[in-house]
């Protein structure tokens, strides 16, 4: 039992590399933004990461207060925006075995972000166990509080240029993650592509955190219509 369950952490380790090489420069990013925008200490910026852990989020609070927001409404936005985790943790903790713990589940609701959720949802019914996502989370929760440090000791030592790409790599690592299990399912890819027009569409409209709530939220509603249990080749979604 011992020698599966080390081999069901190493899985989620091996799993969650592609997302390290993507939370590293973002998390850079956020640390340089919340250093020289937001005016945070290094302690201060790593303590952010280390207990928020949600990146969208925390380059919204850091952006906010660099323009003087209270409080109130930061907290109101950061909530706003983080919406769509619990669709993803309900989901997640669906897929635990039974016999989870209540501590192990709200551990792992802490750690579930965009990119590991679909890493986790793309793996087969035997790769869905909790030693394979504590294994996903140790390593996406470490590279993103490591990048968030190397960006916080090294704030002003990084061109600007180079932050400026630094922007991209999570959304271009999570259309990576998604993409490969899109072929062979035509309702995913229709709902992808909703989801994505929707989003567009609504970023003319209003501000991009309640475009992407209200997107996601819509997306998760006609998924779940569309593309329920009802259709077992479709079971694994990313």
């Amino acid at each position: 039992m011992q020698q599966a369950t080390r081999e069901q952490f190493f899985r989620g380790l091996k799993a969650g590399v592609p997302v390290m090489f993507g939370f590293i420069p973002v998390a850079i990013a956020y640390a340089l933004s919340a250093r020289q925008g937001a005016g945070f200490s290094a302690l201060e910026t790593i303590l952010m990461s280390l207990m928020v852990y949600a990146g969208a989020s925390q380059m919204m609070a850091v952006g906010m207060l660099s323009t003087g927001s209270a409080m109130g409404p930061i907290v109101l936005a950061t909530f706003l925006l983080n919406l769509r985790h619990f669709i993803m943790s309900t989901y997640v903790m669906r897929e635990l075995p039974e016999k989870t713990r209540l501590p192990q589940r709200l551990l792992s609701a802490f750690c579930v972000t965009d990119e590991g959720f679909a890493v986790f949802s793309a793996q087969k019914d035997e790769n869905r166990t909790m030693p394979f996502f504590a294994g996903l989370a140790v390593i996406t929760y470490l590279s993103w509080v490591g990048g968030t440090a190397i960006g916080a000791f090294a704030s002003g030592l990084i061109p600007q240029t180079l932050l400026n790409s630094f922007n991209i790599a999570l959304y271009a690592m999570f259309i990576a993650l998604l993409a490969p299990g899109l072929p062979g399912k035509p309702k995913l890819c229709l709902l992808v592509l909703f989801t994505a027009a929707l989003s567009a569409l609504l970023g003319r409209l209003m501000p991009a955190s309640w475009a992407l709530i209200l997107s996601t939220l819509a997306g998760a509603a006609v998924g779940a219509v569309f593309t329920g249990e009802s259709a077992p080749e479709e079971e694994n979604l990313p």
